[in-house]
């Protein structure tokens, strides 16, 4: 029988045991945290207590691999926001315009998400989970992986695997695997961001009108935040502070650096609530891209996935949907054969990563305050991006094209659209 081991239980390796389903007979899942059947947070996932969402395009990914959840989410408590229907978002110091972009996302909290899809994986005959184990390393055989060694209070025990994926996030271990062996290692892009995030979840004493607030950074002020509707009336402030301009976790600091950002009305809500939670933080360094594609020579038996691939930026709320995205890429390449599967499929996941990574690079650059080299090209897509931000605050065929591009629904060269850039020439076509 074919086994397959996935290190790491949270949403990238769930995905990836999901995608291997029907390609091999016994999938492990092995993780260092309890995994409560509650959905409760865990150490493993420190950002778990921040601003979450699935996009449109993952919600039609997660649907595909576990038909209904997205609707089970909803009748439990989760929230549909429609993009810019019942979500406003400042980007760049312009509010854009109210209008039905098509795309849309799903709020909750992440226990909440993550418990969902973790039942879900565990539902499917094979399928094993293996919490309260520390993963040791793999083991060579012959220049193939075909194991992972792990250990739980001490005592170590070998899995053997036809396939071990590392899913252990930004801190996945392969590529230390990989030079310990002396074989070449995938060179490495960091975008550094010097971010914190502080949250609180509150309950806000009168229906709010929105579902979603999102008030990105600006230059002069890396600074912005999310005020978004949870499950069970509970909303999420997450402040984010960015190039080492960081939100203060005291509760008068904490309000007065949301009024660097935030419109009245959502201030006075956020003043108004009572606070569910204490005021948790995140750091966050750099986002990270690891060029496994880059790679002419990798161990058979091996897989990396998820953030232990790229590590986003969160700010841009595009991971979850990226880890969808490569899960249905596994898919198809399992369907395909293991001939070279690695190769394949960090080619596959590059096509997905590549968009991303380079949308975040440019919102991440057009802060004077983040350091990095700004070729022309990227100086002139960023005053074309800010032309169009302007012209979308009137605009809805521009505002279509940009929320739904970060939305991941269209590639970026969409913003380009002869009839988009008609309009960010002349300034757009005002609304009646």
């Amino acid at each position: 029988m074919t086994h397959a081991v996935v290190l790491g239980a949270s949403m990238g390796g769930l995905l990836a045991a999901r995608a291997l389903v029907g390609s091999y007979d016994r999938i492990t899942v092995v993780d260092r945290d309890p995994l409560p059947e509650d959905g409760g947070h865990r150490r493993g996932v420190p950002q778990a207590k921040h601003f979450h969402t699935i996009l449109l395009r993952g919600e039609q990914a997660l649907d595909g691999m576990f038909p209904g959840l997205t609707d089970e989410l909803v009748a439990a408590g989760a929230l549909r926001v429609g993009f810019n229907v019942d979500a406003r978002f400042v980007l760049a110091g312009h509010p854009m315009v109210r209008a039905d972009t098509g795309a849309s996302d799903i709020q909750t909290t992440r226990p909440m998400l993550e418990g969902a899809v973790r039942a879900k994986v565990a539902q499917h005959p094979g399928v094993r989970l293996l919490p309260e184990h520390d993963v040791v390393g793999p083991v060579f055989e012959n220049g193939r992986v075909v194991g992972v060694k792990v250990a739980r209070d001490g005592a170590e025990e070998v899995l053997a695997a036809d396939l071990v994926i590392d899913a252990m996030g930004r801190s996945g271990r392969a590529r230390a695997w990989l030079a310990s062996l002396g074989l070449p290692t995938p060179a490495e892009d960091r975008i550094e961001v010097d971010m914190m995030y502080a949250s609180r979840l509150v309950r806000p004493p009168v229906p709010f009108p929105d579902k979603l607030v999102l008030v990105g950074p600006v230059p002069g002020r890396p600074t912005g935040f999310a005020f978004a509707a949870q499950e069970h009336g509970q909303w999420m402030v997450t402040q984010v502070g960015m190039a080492g301009d960081h939100p203060p976790t005291d509760e008068a600091g904490f309000l007065a650096f949301l009024e660097r950002s935030a419109p009245p009305d959502v201030l006075d809500a956020v003043a108004a609530s009572a606070p569910l939670t204490g005021i948790r933080t995140h750091r966050f360094p750099a986002s990270l891209r690891r060029r496994y594609e880059r790679l002419r020579q990798f161990p058979p038996g091996l897989l990396v996935f998820g953030d232990a691939m790229c590590s986003f930026n969160p700010i841009y709320g595009q991971g979850m949907t990226v880890a969808a995205m490569e899960s249905e890429a596994l898919r198809k390449c399992l369907r395909d054969g293991e001939a070279d599967l690695a190769g394949r499929f960090f080619r596959a996941a590059a096509k997905i990563i590549d968009p991303v990574w380079q949308l975040n690079a440019l919102g991440d650059l057009a802060l004077p305050e983040i350091t990095g080299h700004r070729s022309l090209s990227t100086k002139a897509l960023n005053r074309y991006v800010a032309r169009l931000q302007r012209v979308a605050t009137h605009d809805p065929v521009a505002a279509t094209a940009f929320i739904r591009t970060i939305g991941l629904l269209q590639p970026p060269s969409s913003i380009l659209r002869p009839d988009v850039l008609a309009r960010v020439v002349v300034g757009g076509v005002r609304r009646s």
